[in-house]
């Protein structure tokens, strides 16, 4: 904190000798505050008619202190002195100083003879304790104060402005741009600020204290060389000049806010005279409508005819419905714009509003609701009279409608009671004619209260004098004696209907009796000519078995099943018997079924024809089922043998291609043995496919007996045969191979220990690693270097041209002869070409013939080139065609 700014302890200076070492590290400070705090004090001497030229030397007297401070107080101070001696001075100045503590600001090491002594570092720190108290110390933005809130007001203004940071009163100034965005932010129209250029600060200093003093009225109290030429400007100058710009912009704005707040109660009043004139019209058009609408609710003049009552209520609907709802409307806009008005006076301290007399709210709601009163009784008065109205048409027809359905229901009533219906109807019949009679007395009682309702509705017409009652009387009169011979006659149905029911109830047990024996009886019988009809198809002896023994269970039922039978044919003739002895009418057949005794006697003589027919079935099958068992069994002893015959085969002719037992020959000869043997397995092969047919033919579909199928045996066959081929004709190639490479019977075995050795799944094949571990093991150089890798994969593409990811023995011997044979090599043959030739370039054909046996002679003549040198021979052939003709144009 600068030695002048102590705004939370209002302690404005620091000790004297702090404040002279601050000014003894620059001077320059001292120049340029002394030039801005003489502009700052005679911006405001001026308003007195003086002004100062030295700083130090002006005040020393104390006057024109003490009237610096009365012009930026606004207050008196104490008579000054007017003498010139040292004394007089000393008085003036501890007045001034006393009044700046009376302020509340704390003076540190100054004191009046230094001011009176002209020291020029005290003066300029008690004109800084003046700015800071009158001119920033009452500065306050958003709860920051002074120094705080000056900077804060500067951030806030000029936040919107690009290349603007304001972060300090010292360097945030040095391009000028920071003066200007504060002139333009309140004044745009005295500076065009897109003009403006960062890295020309001197143009934008001197625009902007050029405009401050002439628009503004603010001393320049700086240049722009001050500000531009220190690295760092004085903070306290540039302070003070900036608290100028506050003060000047301030007072403008509150100027602005007084005209207006002006403005802004003059508008109020006449929008609130407004207001008053709206409601006294308001108020008297309502009031008056009210007036009219009154009597035309209170006429009770009534009506004779429902139509013309029926056009008065429609009046009044159209009067609820479009007359009153615009008043509603009215009345409650009234009330707002009265408690609008009544608020807006009480907010601007204005008295409150009081209506013309009688038209008070109040006064408004009164008579509202004698509206309301009146419209409440007329609304009653004409529902009664149409209800009045609407009363009688409402008896009248409503005796007309219940008249008439009664008259409707009872039509044809009587004839039905006297019907005899009942005389030939079964027991369930006479039950429902019964229940139909008691349902057709719960609607007579029903009915009565009906009854009583018409003749309480003729009766009240009739007091009310309508005006056709005496047809009313004489059509209540007919259905109350029509009633009277409805109830005789319902009385004298039901004593017939319950005797006869009586009568029909024993033959109706017995009836229920036989159908409920006869029902599953004949469900029994229909179910024995089902099973005892039905096809049965098994597949072994067993099954055929349970049949036999469910048979004869079912056969031993008889006898009871018979006693039976019988016993519901008895209960068939009882009925028949009770119907011949009491004479009953039968109208029908047993209700509760439709088997009849006549059905229940054939079906039982088709179960008995039936039964002997099922024994001859299950015995034919019981006979066809011994035979496929003997046939399974046959067909499973032999597959038990040749299923694993096959497999023992399949494992030694493994192990003879991977052990080594004798020379290539000998495992060949032990090979062809085993294929001759197994040959001569073939019949027991074919003798177990004709045992299959005879299954196939048995459709015998599974066979306990053995594990094996007849497919299992064949595939199992093929393998065995193919496998053995397999194997001599690779024990062949790898004889082929060691007599054409001359590898001798140690190498083949060393070979083909070491290809069994990495076979670890003894699969015949090795895997790429299983392969390179072998090679390795035999010496050969493979690193894992990108190198050992390239000539592996190398290796590999001749050994496994097809890429399949094995290596077979055949193809592993292959490759170990071509690396190690020692014996005719391609050059070993060729030289015997050149030794046949002599220092001939050719060989005659008759040469070849003599040399080599006829069918090889024969061979290399077929594929070579006659000789084409240039001298050429007839019947000659050349070295270039006997070595293509041996090995081909790859290994020329």
């Amino acid at each position: 904190m600068d030695h002048y700014d102590s705004p939370q302890t209002n302690d404005y200076m620091q000790p004297e000798e702090d404040w002279d070492r601050d000014m003894l590290l620059d001077p320059a400070w001292e120049k340029q505050q002394r030039k801005t705090f003489t502009a700052w004090c005679n911006s405001h001497l001026r308003k007195a008619g003086t002004q100062i030229d030295n700083i130090e030397e002006d005040f020393r007297d104390g006057l024109k202190l003490m009237l610096l401070l009365e012009v930026i107080s606004g207050e008196r101070l104490a008579k000054p002195e007017r003498g010139k001696m040292r004394v007089h001075k000393i008085s003036n100045v501890n007045k001034a100083l006393d009044f700046i503590a009376s302020k509340g600001v704390k003076l540190v090491s100054i004191g009046a003879e230094e001011i009176v002594d002209g020291n020029a570092k005290m003066t300029l720190g008690m004109i800084w304790t003046i700015i800071l108290r009158f001119a920033i110390q009452d500065i306050s933005v958003e709860e920051t104060s002074a120094k705080e809130g000056l900077l804060l007001w500067c951030q806030r203004k000029t936040a919107p402005y690009k290349n603007v940071n304001i972060q300090n009163f010292h360097i945030s100034w040095k391009d000028g741009l920071g003066f200007c965005a504060l002139i333009h932010r309140h004044r745009p129209e005295l500076i065009d600020y897109g003009k403006l250029r960062k890295d020309d600060p001197l143009t934008n200093l001197n625009t902007a204290f050029d405009v401050a003093e002439k628009y503004l009225d603010i001393p320049k109290m700086l240049d722009a060389e001050d500000i531009i030429g220190p690295l760092r400007p004085d903070e306290k100058a540039i302070m003070t000049y900036v608290s100028c710009y506050y003060h000047a912009f301030s007072g403008a704005q509150k100027a602005e806010t007084a005209a207006n707040r002006i403005c802004k109660v003059l508008a109020v009043n006449q929008e609130n005279e407004q207001l008053m004139e709206d409601y006294e019209k308001l108020a008297s058009d309502l009031l008056e409508w009210i007036r009219r609408t009154i009597p035309w609710l209170e006429n009770r003049a009534p009506e004779n005819t429902m139509q013309a009552m029926q056009q008065k209520l429609e009046d009044f609907r159209d009067y609820r419905r479009l007359h009153k709802p615009p008043k509603v409307q009215e009345k409650c806009q009234l009330e707002i714009n009265f408690n609008t008005l009544q608020t807006k006076l009480r907010l601007s301290n204005r008295p409150a509003f009081m209506p013309s007399e009688g038209k008070m709210v109040s006064d408004i709601n009164n008579a509202w609701g004698g509206l309301e009163q009146a419209e409440k009784g007329y609304e009653e008065w004409l529902l009664n009279e149409i209800r009045r109205l609407e009363r009688l048409d409402h008896l009248a027809e409503k005796f007309r409608q219940k008249a008439s359905i009664h008259e409707s229901w009872t039509d044809g009533k009587e004839v039905m009671l006297q019907q005899k219906d009942y005389e030939t109807a079964t027991l369930s019949e006479i039950k429902a004619l019964l229940k139909k009679h008691e349902a057709f007395e719960s609607d007579l009682a029903a009915h009565q209260d009906r009854v009583e309702q018409i003749a309480a509705i003729a009766q009240e017409l009739n007091e009310l004098d309508y005006y056709d009652s005496p047809s009313v009387n004489a059509r209540c009169q007919k259905i109350c004696d029509q009633w009277d011979n409805l109830g005789a006659l319902t009385q004298k149905r039901r004593e017939a209907l319950e005797r006869t029911e009586k009568l029909l109830e024993t033959i109706d047990q017995l009836y229920l009796e036989y159908a409920k024996r006869a029902a599953p009886f004949n469900n029994w019988m229909e179910g024995a000519m089902e099973d005892l009809q039905d096809t049965f198809i098994v597949h072994t002896i067993e099954e055929i078995q349970g049949l036999t023994t469910a048979h004869e269970q079912f056969k031993a039922t008889l006898p009871d099943a018979d006693k039976e039978r019988q016993a519901i044919l008895g209960i068939h003739n009882e009925v028949s018997k009770i119907v011949q002895t009491y004479h009953v009418n039968m109208a029908g057949t047993n209700p509760y079924t439709t088997i009849t005794p006549q059905e229940i006697n054939g079906k039982w003589d088709n179960v008995r024809q039936l039964v002997p027919r099922r024994d001859q079935a299950l015995m034919e099958e019981h006979t066809r089922q011994q035979q496929n068992e003997r046939l399974r069994k046959q067909f499973g002893a032999q597959a038990n043998v040749i299923g694993p015959w096959i497999q023992t085969k399949m494992e030694e002719i493994g192990r003879i291609s991977i052990e080594m037992h004798g020379t290539l020959e000998d495992q060949l000869n032990h090979l062809r043995q085993y294929e001759k043997s197994i040959i001569n397995y073939k019949p027991k092969i074919d003798q177990l496919e004709g045992d299959h047919q005879q299954i196939q033919e048995a459709l015998i579909f599974d066979n306990k007996h053995t594990n094996y199928t007849m497919e299992h045996i064949r595939v199992g066959w093929e393998q065995l045969l193919t496998t053995i081929a397999r194997t001599i004709n690779e024990v062949e190639n790898q004889i082929l191979t060691r007599d054409a490479k001359g590898i001798s019977q140690e190498q083949m075995n060393e070979f083909r220990a070491s290809f069994n050795h990495f076979d670890r799944d003894h699969s015949g094949t090795l895997g790429p690693e299983e392969f390179k571990a072998c090679l390795i093991s035999l010496g050969y150089d493979i690193g894992n270097d990108a190198q050992g890798e390239a000539e592996f994969a190398r290796i590999m593409s001749i050994v496994d041209p097809n890429r399949l990811g094995v290596v077979t023995f055949q193809a592993f011997i292959d490759f170990m002869s071509r690396e190690t044979a020692d014996t005719d090599t391609a050059d070993q043959v060729m030289a015997s070409f050149k030794i046949l030739a002599g220092d001939k370039n050719y060989i005659t054909v008759d040469e070849l013939r003599r040399e080599l046996p006829p069918d090889q002679a024969e061979y290399c003549i077929a594929r070579m080139a006659p000789y084409s040198g240039p001298d050429a021979v007839p019947g000659a052939l050349d070295y270039m065609s006997f070595s293509t003709a041996l090995y081909g144009e790859s290994d020329l």
